[in-house]
């Protein structure tokens, strides 16, 4: 019997929403202080180039990411609507693929990470001063990449079905040993990024083997990881993989979009890469509280749409909508006026603060309505709909921000790198809200879910 059909069918939509997403949200204000103490202790080396290391194996670091989306997006999106359905075995048999399936790509790429350093960091616009640092921390990285990828899928998994606490206490969990662990390597043990990346991976570790507990000894969760119950059929494999892959490549195209950005940046000095490194740091806090609202709320749009009831469903986006725009708007002005105290607390180089105070301001441009784009992709995804999902991802770090970058470059030279993405979101946005007018024609609320 699922456990949590209450809350996903007749809660008030206020309620369902903060019972879902604050979780979520924690979650990723976490993970935004968590990225801020490792990149503020690697600072504490007052050694710049140790700071570029870091952001230039960023980019690598995202395949990770983008395998356990594919998985924990992918998956957790079919295990909504499957809910909704009333399709309980299948939870098991998604929960099994994901499972194997991520750890094999997680050893896959760790491989891959392994036998080519060198020559992805380079391509990532490694510099002799830079390239050292960063293939030490993209090598432990490497070690630890299959518990990356379980981590991500399953944090998704785990919130799929509606343990939205379980799911931050895991994350929480693995992020917080992280940051005890980074001032302890990075400056005790003076391993520096090699240290970070070592708290990165025990942090992983963590995560993981709490999650494997929750699901081998709660009595509340449908999830499995029996290797029996591993399926590639009842549409599992293309489901997953339909609504994972738009999800992974958004990841990809920010790797990738990043890579293009970090080496353009590169050509003008390290102190660039460097100074985008952290200004996308102080960023994360906006954008992955917007993220937290979206990702929060995904698996109650899954189930609302599998059980048919587009009312619901339709009000839930439109409330979080409205509190992406808020959320958006007041950081934004928070942002603004206060960047330079927010840069100081990462590094205290005069050069590095002046070019990282212009970078936040660039990124704020499109802060405002960003959330939106954040909550019809993911209902994209809740909904299966994998073209406009993919068109999106295609779009924001893809089709719209490469060609951009050159125009933008060409036009404004290093100002025009600087404000590329602001443009692009802004453009992305805009393409999200029309896709998601046109979709809402195409759906009819049975008259059973009218009343």
């Amino acid at each position: 019997m699922f456990k949590n059909a209450e809350l996903f069918e007749s809660a008030p939509v206020p309620k369902a929403v903060l019972k879902l997403a604050l979780p979520t949200i924690l979650t990723m204000l976490v993970n935004v202080f968590y990225n801020m103490v490792d990149t503020f202790f690697i600072a504490r080396t007052n050694d710049p180039n140790q700071v570029a290391a870091v952001s230039l194996a960023t980019p690598v670091f995202l395949f990770l990411m983008a395998a356990g989306n594919i998985f924990g997006i992918g998956g957790s999106a079919y295990l909504s609507r499957s809910l909704g359905e009333k399709k309980h075995e299948r939870v098991a048999h998604i929960s099994a693929f994901c499972c194997y399936g991520g750890i094999v790509i997680g050893l896959v790429i760790g491989a891959i990470f392994l036998l080519f350093t060198e020559p992805l960091l380079t391509l990532c616009g490694a510099s002799p001063n830079t390239l050292g640092f960063a293939s030490d921390y993209l090598r432990w990285i490497a070690y630890g990449a299959p518990m990356v990828v379980f981590g991500v899928a399953f944090s998704n998994m785990v919130r799929g079905e509606g343990a939205a606490k379980t799911a931050m206490f895991g994350q929480t969990l693995g992020m917080v040993v992280n940051m005890v662990l980074d001032p302890i390597m990075i400056l005790g043990m003076k391993l520096g990024v090699a240290g970070a990346a070592i708290a990165t991976v025990i942090g992983n570790i963590i995560t993981c083997v709490f999650y494997v507990v929750y699901i081998l000894t709660s009595k509340r969760t449908m999830l499995s990881l029996n290797p029996v119950k591993v399926s590639l059929g009842d549409g599992i494999f293309s489901n997953v993989f339909a609504i994972g892959t738009p999800a992974s490549l958004n990841n990809v195209l920010m790797s990738l979009s990043n890579i293009m950005m970090n080496n353009f940046l590169a050509g003008y000095g390290d102190v660039y890469v460097a100074s985008m490194g952290i200004a996308g740091k102080a960023n994360m806090f906006i954008v992955f509280i917007m993220l937290g609202l979206a990702f929060g709320v995904q698996p109650l749009v899954g189930y609302s749409f599998g059980a048919k009831n587009y009312r619901r469903m339709n009000e839930v986006v439109r409330f979080t909508s409205m509190g992406n725009l808020v959320i958006g708007s007041v950081l934004t002005v928070v942002y603004f006026f206060f960047s330079a105290q927010i840069v100081g607390v990462f590094m205290d180089d005069p050069e590095t603060v002046q070019y990282s105070i212009l970078m936040v301001r660039a990124l704020q441009l499109s802060m405002p309505v960003l959330g939106i784009l954040f909550v019809l992709n993911n209902t994209f995804q809740a909904m299966g709909k994998a073209l406009p999902s993919l068109i999106l991802s295609v779009s924001r770090q893809g089709l719209v921000f490469v060609p951009l970058l050159f125009i933008t470059r060409a036009i404004a030279g290093l100002n025009g790198i600087i404000y590329c993405q602001a443009i692009a979101d802004i453009f992305s946005v805009t393409m999200a809200l029309i896709m998601f007018q046109f979709m809402k024609k195409e759906m009819v609320t049975p008259a059973a879910t009218e009343k």
